[in-house]
C-alpha cells in the first residue's frame, strides 16, 4: 500500500567519480560515504517535494518537473554507484562494505549512464503514473468513471453485468500503457547489465543478503506451508458464490470470476464476506464502519485514532507538520495519485506524511494504521546513516505496517470505545466470523503478492512475445489464486497496467514477505507480552514491552542483514508459514468441516 521514496528512487546525490585506474584506500571510501550523507540530507528534500508535487498536483508542469528531477537524479545515482564499485577490491569495515553494497544494488529501473536514455525513462515514468493517476474511461460522452467511482461499484454492487461493466471499464485504462512499459523495461535491462547485473531480475533480487536463486526457493517453500488454507478458503468462496450467482456465472468447480470478488484485483475479498459467510446466532462482528459514521469522525480523526496506537507503545508523538502537510482528503478542484502511500520527506527535520484519500470505512481505518506504521518506521531509524534509513528488507516495511492491523481486536476496539465491553464479548464468541473477515484479506493476498512479480520477471527476463504478456498475466492468476477473467480480453489488453504497483514499478515481493513476517512478529510480540490465549485474540496495544521490543528492531533499519533483524525480534532466523497457520487454526478447522463434500482445487 505505500510508495515511500527511499524505496522507489536511488538516493539523489551528486558525486565526484573516482577514476578506476586510480589506487583507492579505506580513506578513500570513508570519505566517499560521508559526501553521500551528506548530499543525501542537503539534497534529497528537493527530490522528495517534486515528487510530491507531481503526485498530489497531476498537471503538464508538474509531470515536467518530475521528470526532470527523475532523470536528474538517476544520472547522479548511476554515477554513485560506480563510485562505490571502485572499492570492490578493499577490505573495509563491514558497515562500510555494507553501505557501498547498498549503493550499487539500491535500483530498481535503471537506464545506462546516458542522457538520452535517462531522459526518456523519467519521462516514461512519469507519463505511467500520469496516466494512471489520471484514469478515466468513458462509455459514452456523459457516462465516465475514475478508478473510485469504478471501486464502489465493484466494492458494494451484487449484479454481475453491472459488476462486470466497471470490472472491464477500468481495463480500458491498461491498454495505452503497454508499449511504453515494454520500452521502459528494455531500457531498465541495459541499465541494470550495465551496473553488472544480468538483467533487471537479477537486480532485483539481489537485495536480499542472500543468493537470488536461494531466495527465491525460500519463498516457494513457505508457501506451500501455506497452500490448504488459501486452497480451502477458495473452496468454501467459490462454493457460496455459486449458490448466490448460480451454476452460469460462478461454476461449482475450477475458478472464481474475477470481478465477482469484491476487489478491483481481488486481492482483497472482504466486501463479500456477507455472501460468504453466514452470520450464526451467537457472535457479530463489530461493524467499524458503523461505528465510524455514528461517532461523526472525520479523515483526521481517524489518523489520530491510529497514531494514538504508536503512542501507547511508547512511540514519540508525531510532529506538527504531519497533519499540516499529509493529504488525508481527495481534493474536488485537481487530479491526485489516491493510491495510499507514507512518505519520509526530509529524515533530518522529521517531515514525515501520508497521502491517501481516505474513506470513512473499516476498509481505509485499518489502511491508515499500516501507513502510520511506516511513518513510525522512518522515525525510529532516523539516526542511522541515510543509506540505511530503509526495512531490514523491503517486506519488513510492509510488515510492520500490517502487523498493527492485526492488533485491531474487539479488545482493542473496547479500548478505544468503538464497542462496549458486551460487544467486544459478543464479537469474541464467533472466532470463525471474525477470522473469516480477517482472512478474506490478508490470506487471500498471500498468493496474488507471490504471483505479481513472478509475471514481472518473465517479462524482465524476455520469457514472453508481445502478445503473450496478458494471457500469461492471466495464467497466473489463475495457477496461483484460482481466479480468472470474465471475459475473453482483447488482443491489446494490458490487464496488469490497471494495478498501480505494475505502471509504479512498485517491487511486489515486499507485500509478500510482509504477509509472512507480520504473523511471526506478532506471535513473537504476543509471546513478549504473556499473552497465553488465542493468537488471534492478542492485540499488543498499550503494552510497553511489545513497543520497546518493535521499536529496537526497527531501528536498525537496513543496517543489519534482515535476518538478524528477524532474530532479534523473533529469536529465529527463518521465514516460516507456521504463525500464519497457528493464528488461522480455527478457520481451518471449520473450513475442513465446510468442504468435506465439496471438490476443492481448481
Amino acid at each position: 500500500m505505500s510508495n515511500f521514496l527511499k524505496f522507489l528512487l536511488p538516493i539523489f546525490i551528486l558525486i565526484s567519480c573516482t577514476d578506476s585506474t586510480d589506487k583507492v584506500t579505506e580513506q578513500d571510501a570513508k570519505d566517499f560515504l560521508a559526501e553521500v550523507q551528506e548530499k543525501a540530507i542537503t539534497e534529497g528534500p528537493v527530490y522528495s517535494s517534486a515528487y510530491w508535487i507531481q503526485s498530489n498536483f497531476i498537471t503538464y508542469d508538474s509531470q515536467k518537473v518530475a521528470a526532470d528531477f527523475s532523470k536528474r537524479g538517476i544520472l547522479e545515482s548511476l554515477k554513485q554507484a560506480r563510485t562505490a564499485a571502485t572499492f570492490d577490491a578493499l577490505k573495509l569495515d563491514p558497515q562500510d562494505r555494507r553501505a557501498l553494497d547498498i549503493i550499487k544494488n539500491g535500483f530498481v529501473m535503471p537506464p545506462p549512464l546516458d542522457d538520452d536514455l535517462a531522459g526518456e525513462m523519467a519521462s516514461i515514468m512519469t507519463e505511467l503514473e500520469a496516466m494512471y493517476g489520471n484514469g478515466t474511461h468513458c462509455f459514452s460522452e456523459d457516462d465516465c468513471y475514475d478508478l473510485e467511482a469504478f471501486e464502489n461499484i465493484i466494492d458494494n454492487s451484487r449484479d454481475a453485468d453491472e459488476l462486470l461493466r466497471a470490472w472491464s471499464g477500468w481495463r480500458e485504462i491498461g491498454k495505452p500503457m503497454k508499449e511504453k512499459y515494454l520500452r521502459m523495461v528494455d531500457i531498465g535491462n541495459k541499465g541494470a547489465q550495465d551496473l553488472g547485473f544480468e538483467g533487471l531480475s537479477d537486480l532485483w533480487f539481489s537485495q536480499y543478503d542472500m543468493p537470488a536463486s536461494e531466495f527465491s526457493e525460500t519463498v516457494d517453500r513457505v508457501y506451500e506451508d501455506l497452500k490448504p488454507l488459501y486452497e480451502g478458503l477458495q473452496c468454501h468462496v467459490r462454493a457460496e458464490l455459486n449458490d448466490f450467482y448460480g451454476d452460469d456465472i460462478v461454476p461449482n468447480e475450477g475458478s472464481i470470476p474475477a470481478h465477482l470478488l469484491g476487489n478491483m484485483w481481488a486481492q482483497s475479498w472482504q466486501n463479500v464476506y456477507d455472501l460468504v459467510y453466514k452470520e450464526e446466532s451467537v457472535g457479530k462482528p463489530i461493524n467499524i464502519t458503523q461505528v465510524i459514521a455514528d461517532k461523526g469522525l472525520t479523515e483526521v480523526d481517524m489518523v489520530e485514532i491510529s497514531e494514538n496506537f504508536f503512542l501507547s507503545l511508547g512511540f514519540d508523538p508525531l510532529p506538527d507538520s504531519f497533519y499540516e502537510r499529509s493529504l488525508f482528503v481527495k481534493p474536488v478542484d485537481r487530479a491526485v495519485v489516491c493510491h495510499a502511500s507514507a512518505w519520509d520527506i526530509d529524515s533530518v527535520n522529521q517531515d514525515l506524511r501520508i497521502k491517501m484519500c481516505i474513506e470513512k470505512n473499516e476498509e481505509d481505518f485499518s489502511t491508515i494504521h499500516h501507513e502510520l506504521g511506516h511513518i513510525f518506521y522512518y522515525q525510529a531509524y532516523k539516526d542511522q546513516p541515510v543509506v540505511f534509513q530503509r526495512g531490514a528488507n523491503d517486506g519488513f516495511h510492509e510488515a510492520v505496517g500490517d502487523l498493527l492491523t492485526l492488533s485491531i481486536t474487539p479488545n482493542y476496539l473496547e479500548q478505544i470505545d468503538f464497542a462496549t465491553a458486551t460487544e467486544a464479548d459478543i464479537a469474541k464468541q464467533n472466532e470463525v466470523a471474525f477470522l473469516m473477515k480477517k482472512a478474506l484479506d490478508s490470506v487471500v493476498a498471500t498468493p496474488w503478492t507471490l504471483m505479481l512479480d513472478k509475471w514481472r520477471m518473465a517479462v524482465f527476463n524476455g520469457e514472453l512475445t508481445d502478445s503473450e504478456l496478458n494471457d500469461y498475466w492471466w495464467e497466473l492468476r489463475e495457477k496461483y489464486q484460482g481466479v480468472r477473467s470474465p471475459n475473453e480480453r482483447p488482443a491489446d489488453a494490458f490487464d496488469p497496467g490497471a494495478k498501480y504497483h505494475v505502471p509504479g514499478n512498485t517491487p511486489y515481493t515486499r507485500y509478500y514477505l510482509a504477509r509472512i513476517l507480520q504473523y511471526q512478529f506478532h506471535e513473537s510480540l504476543c509471546k513478549t507480552m504473556g499473552f497465553e490465549g488465542p493468537l488471534h485474540e492478542c492485540s499488543i496495544y498499550g503494552n510497553e514491552l511489545a513497543g520497546e521490543k518493535l521499536r529496537t528492531m526497527l531501528a536498525y533499519g537496513q543496517s543489519k542483514p534482515w535476518q538478524d533483524a528477524l532474530e532479534s525480534m523473533i529469536g529465529t532466523r527463518e521465514m516460516t508459514g507456521t504463525s500464519m497457520l497457528n493464528y488461522y487454526a480455527p478457520l481451518v478447522d471449520w473450513l475442513n468441516e465446510q468442504n468435506k463434500d465439496r471438490v476443492c482445487g481448481w
